[in-house]
């Protein structure tokens, strides 16, 4: 069964019957840092417990031990990190206008000039938990409580935002940074807490002190430069580092020690000494590529599931580095308007101005992040009479007329966003807008139950109204044309019904590729040689995005053909792909296949479990885990990892049931109600685990 978890970036769509870097020295040093744990883990160097060897032996079941160990190409030089304070010489008027940037101040030290909240004495009280802010001497210290639940003094250890809210973080153990759930509100000047409706204390894994408010894994890797989380599994500690706290410059042009070499006269600097740099001696060159540039900024502004253990290197495709999370319920409505926290990348996609190569810095200013103009001027530097000659294709015309939006001039309806970036708030207080620039559909809002802008502003009027004012306004509007909600929405409670549907829309390029991966997503959850048939074309569609999800919809071929169809992706030039790939192979039963075709399969297995490494701090990737150590009958590494989830969140009932139906299974009938009696004792509210219980005994 597929579970998605939703945290912060990072979306993990667990599969548990499944279960570049520019320079290739990038890729060697990642290799080569992680290279030591898969080793030690064969040949269980030292382990704490028998159940890590079990985790671990699972994990390498993907691979042979032999692959794991082949060396890696020739590692060039990369460059150092070396400080945004050192671009300030020679940019500038950058550099001031980055420094007092949302970016600068993503994360600072726990200073007087960066801390906002009120530290004289105050307190504030949450579900019978008082916490209270206070200074002792030049420290800020917070005391509420911790994972054992008693009051705890804490000193701030870092400081994430500055408006319009800002939140403090937390070591509660050396080197692990935990994200406080009592925020700041800066316009307000107030106290709040993020889930007031929850009421968490320690020991439950959505409390602060839990894996999911962890900064390490959870946050820092969009807060800093060159971030590594460096987590060890073994005994579940951190050693992060950083090249700088905060979004730098090179967080986003890439490490600058060749660039400095380069623009100064009396340092020596040699292209053929690197690989992969722009003319400059940087790993990312903005403005000569719209498709890079915004891939540049997805691999924070976007919700994803991460490959590495810390930031690409900035230039990396982002299809290297992520798997992009889809238009998934709980996340998207059905017609792709956002509802969780998306982090704009996936809604741009589905945008015709991402269509027709518009980029973020048309609309933002690069180093402030603001945006260009003020007002409908950002829009209308493209959307009016005079149009933009960089976009011969738009529609010469007057938009910021009443004629066109039909509201007074000056009012909130008069505004672009109002009507094409609808805003949803998160954090509590943090208003988002929507980045795919939709046009308004109440009739969908009438026939499917999706939001639409009008009703946002007209809450006393029926989505009917709204949309009968827009069928006047234009006769031929949009509403009169199909949408693929009307396909996803239907097909979200019952794929089979649809996959005819579901099929054209997969198949169909005139549709953003985020759209077709959505459908495809569904489709995958009906194994069909039909469905693998018709679509097996996707395995070589242009969008990455597309041929990862297609992958696995060759499940309903026949193993050959699956096998044949696959074999080209392990040589994919994106790594999300070679990974979706090598996934796929695990529910392929074993052939013998040629060595040159086994050694791709290996390196694209290894690029997976590299992958599930860079994730061991997460409960879910220990359900993949135990997905591969199931469907490699592993039966005691599947239990094993399935505790490691547990151990990690306490909370997971799916765990604790798979745990004891595994050992019941097995004939271990009494340590199956042990596990369950565990189990209970962290989630007395669930009543599946009791009425399990009650059914396994005798």
């Amino acid at each position: 069964m597929a579970k998605t978890y939703h945290h912060p970036k990072h979306d993990i769509h667990e599969d548990a019957g499944s279960m570049r870097a520019d320079t290739k020295s990038r890729t060697t040093k990642f290799t080569s840092r992680h290279m030591a744990v898969y080793q030690a883990a064969a040949a269980f160097a030292k382990p704490p417990s028998r159940a890590w060897r079990l985790v671990w032996s699972a994990v390498l079941s993907i691979v042979t031990i032999a692959s794991a160990t082949v060396a890696f190409a020739d590692a060039l030089a990369v460059p150092e990190y070396v400080g945004s304070a050192r671009c300030a010489d020679c940019h500038k008027d950058a550099y001031e206008t980055w420094n007092k940037s949302h970016h600068a101040l993503a994360w600072t030290a726990p200073t007087a000039g960066h801390v906002l909240g009120d530290f004289n004495q105050s307190s504030f009280t949450h579900k019978g938990v008082t916490t209270r802010f206070f200074r002792e001497g030049e420290e800020f210290i917070i005391e509420t409580d911790g994972p054992d639940r008693e009051l705890t003094k804490y000193p701030v250890a870092g400081v994430a935002g500055v408006a319009p809210l800002q939140q403090y973080l937390l070591e509660t153990e050396p080197g692990r940074l935990q994200s406080f759930d009592v925020v700041w509100d800066v316009e307000e000047r107030r106290w709040y807490h993020l889930y007031p409706e929850q009421e968490l204390r320690g020991g439950d894994a959505f409390h602060w002190t839990g894996p999911y408010k962890n900064w390490n894994g959870r946050c820092a890797e969009c807060h800093a430069t060159g971030f590594e989380k460096n987590y060890s599994p073994v005994n579940r500690t951190y050693a992060s580092s950083q090249a700088e706290i905060g979004v730098g410059c090179e967080s986003c042009h890439g490490p600058g020690e060749a660039h400095i070499a380069w623009a100064d006269p009396a340092l020596s600097y040699d292209a053929e000494d690197w690989r992969g740099l722009s003319s400059v001696g940087l790993t990312m060159d903005f403005g000569k590529n719209t498709e890079a540039d915004i891939q540049q900024c997805a691999t924070c502004h976007a919700r994803r599931e991460p490959f590495l253990d810390g930031n690409p290197l900035p230039g990396a495709p982002f299809h290297d580095s992520y798997r992009l999370s889809t238009l998934r319920p709980g996340m998207y409505h059905a017609d792709g308007q956002i509802l969780e926290e998306v982090y704009v990348y996936g809604s741009f996609l589905q945008s015709k101005m991402y269509a027709e190569g518009v980029g973020c810095i048309n609309c933002h200013e690069a180093h402030s992040a603001d945006l260009k103009a003020d007002g409908n001027g950002v829009c209308t530097q493209c959307h009016s009479s005079a149009g933009n000659p960089e976009f011969p294709s738009l529609r010469l015309a007057e938009y910021d007329s009443p004629a066109h939006h039909f509201h007074p001039a000056g009012s909130s309806g008069a505004q672009c966003k109002s009507c094409h970036m609808i805003e949803r708030t998160y954090m509590g207080i943090d208003g988002r807008r929507d980045h795919s620039f939709r046009v308004p559909r109440p009739d969908l809002s009438v026939s499917l139950r999706t939001p639409n802008a009008c009703s946002d502003c007209h809450s006393d009027r029926s989505p009917a109204w709204a949309a009968d004012a827009v069928a006047q306004w234009y006769p031929d509007g949009r509403h009169t044309q199909f949408h693929f909600a009307q396909v996803l929405s239907p097909a979200r409670l019952n794929p089979d019904n649809a996959r005819d549907d579901l099929v054209d829309l997969a198949i169909y390029d005139g549709l953003p590729g985020i759209v077709r991966a959505s459908a495809i997503d569904l489709l995958s959850e009906i194994g069909d040689p039909e469905i693998a048939e018709r679509t097996s074309a996707l395995l070589t569609d242009p969008d990455p995005l597309v041929r990862a999800a297609a992958v696995r919809l060759q499940r309903g071929a026949q193993g050959s053909v699956a096998i044949q169809n696959l074999l080209p992706l392990l040589d994919d030039p994106s790594q999300s792909v070679r990974i979706a790939a090598a996934r796929e192979f695990l529910n392929i039963r074993a052939v013998r296949l040629p060595s040159s075709v086994s050694q791709k399969l290996d390196r694209a297995r290894n690029e997976w479990q590299q992958s599930l490494v860079a994730k061991s701090d997460f409960p879910e990737a220990h359900i993949v885990i135990a997905g591969i150590a199931l469907a490699t009958r592993q039966f005691e590494a599947a239990v094993a990892a399935f505790e490691e989830v547990v151990t990690l969140d306490p909370q997971h009932i799916d765990a604790w049931t798979m745990i004891a139906r595994i050992h019941a299974a097995l004939g271990n009938r009494e340590t199956a109600i042990r596990v369950l009696d565990d189990a209970i004792k962290a989630n007395p509210q669930d009543i599946s685990l009791s009425l399990l219980r009650t059914d396994m005994l005798p």
